[in-house]
Order: C-alpha cells, then sequence, then structure tokens
C-alpha cells in the first residue's frame, strides 16, 4: 500500500484497495512479459455484444519515435509528469459495431472495463497505471495512421512509483502523497429513488 491508500468500508481485494495513480513514475524499465500480462487481461474484458471495442497504441521508452510520439499526443499539462514513465499508451475506440455498422453507445464504457482490468493487472505485479483523458485525438489519428470509425480517447502511463532517491520534482510527490478519498456509499448508492441511501450500506 502507498502512504495514500485508503480505508475502504467494506473489505475489497488488495489490487482495488491498493491502486493507486501516481503523477511521480520511475524511468525503470517494465518487462515485456509484465506487458504482455497487462494487455491480455485487457483482452479478456467484458464489452457489449462481444464486439471488444478497445484497441491500444503502446509504445515503450526504447521503441523512440512510438514512445515520443505518443507523448506528443499528451496536452502539455500530462507531458510534464508522463515524460518519466517507461510505457505510454494510446486508448483506443472502435466507435460502430462490427455486426451492423450502428453507433456503439457502449465502446467508451468497454475500454474503460478494459482498462480497468490492465490496471488491476499492473497494481498486482508491482505497478503502476496513470490513465488521462487529456490528449489531442486528431494528432493521435494523424501520428498513428488510425483507420476510419477509430478514435483515441485516452492515454496510460505504465510503471513504477518513483523510488524516493529518484529525481522528482517535489511537486508531484506532493500531489502523490494527498488523501485519497471517495464519495461516502451513502452518496452513491440510491435505493427507492435519487438520493435515498440503500439500507443495507450500513453494516449490521
Amino acid at each position: 500500500m502507498t502512504e495514500s491508500s485508503p480505508s475502504p468500508a467494506a473489505e475489497i481485494q488488495a489490487v482495488l484497495r491498493d491502486r493507486f495513480s501516481p503523477y511521480a513514475f520511475s524511468s525503470e524499465p517494465v518487462a515485456d512479459a509484465d506487458l504482455r500480462a497487462l494487455f491480455e487481461s485487457a483482452r479478456w474484458a467484458a464489452s457489449s455484444y462481444n464486439e471488444q471495442p478497445w484497441r491500444y497504441v503502446v509504445a515503450r521508452r526504447a521503441d523512440g519515435a512510438a514512445w515520443e510520439g505518443v507523448l506528443a499526443c499528451l496536452v502539455e499539462a500530462n507531458q510534464a509528469w508522463a515524460k518519466a514513465a517507461p510505457v505510454l499508451a494510446l486508448g483506443i475506440v472502435s466507435t460502430r459495431f462490427d455486426r451492423n455498422d450502428k453507433p456503439n453507445a457502449a465502446a467508451e464504457h468497454d475500454l474503460g472495463a478494459a482498462s480497468a482490468q490492465l490496471t488491476a493487472e499492473a497494481t498486482r505485479r508491482g505497478l503502476v497505471v496513470h490513465q488521462m483523458i487529456g490528449i489531442d485525438p486528431e494528432r493521435a489519428a494523424r501520428t498513428f495512421s488510425l483507420p476510419d470509425g477509430y478514435r483515441a480517447l485516452t492515454a496510460l502511463a505504465i510503471g513504477r512509483v518513483a523510488a524516493p532517491e529518484d529525481p522528482i520534482d517535489a511537486g508531484l510527490r506532493e500531489r502523490d502523497a494527498r488523501p485519497r478519498e471517495r464519495r461516502t456509499l451513502a452518496g452513491t448508492v440510491f435505493t427507492g429513488g435519487w438520493a435515498e441511501p440503500a439500507p443495507w450500506l450500513e453494516p449490521g
């Protein structure tokens, strides 16, 4: 667990409790076997009609131009910290169903589900993932020649949390040390009507 790890209101799996989206990344490379496992975990996510509308463009720092290309697709504020990550990826959605060419309203949801499974597997392996929406989709389409019907939606920085001795900006470390907070269950889960908390939320 990190210093900012939360105290959940119910017992949950450690990979969910300890999941963390840091800003301070180590530049230590991620093993190819770990990367394969992360994206294999994403591959087995549930999706509407089993369309699997997600695609990823993934680049390791060792890939040179490809890694620089993904970094350049991030907005400036994200580039500032993501440039330390050894692996960068773009999360891409197929906007239409293969089965009937109709718009796939679930595509973004399903990409999120795939990336969540990827993130859980990363946590299990001692890795971290920081997902971000701050990208330039048009630049991504141009840089990586995305075909019609595909749209870059998110980016992911993948790696390890920076070690105390790594030369990381103090402001990034401060952001990572902030308490991790969530809305209460009672403010999230309702029964009978809007904002009416489900009675089973409180432990018996």
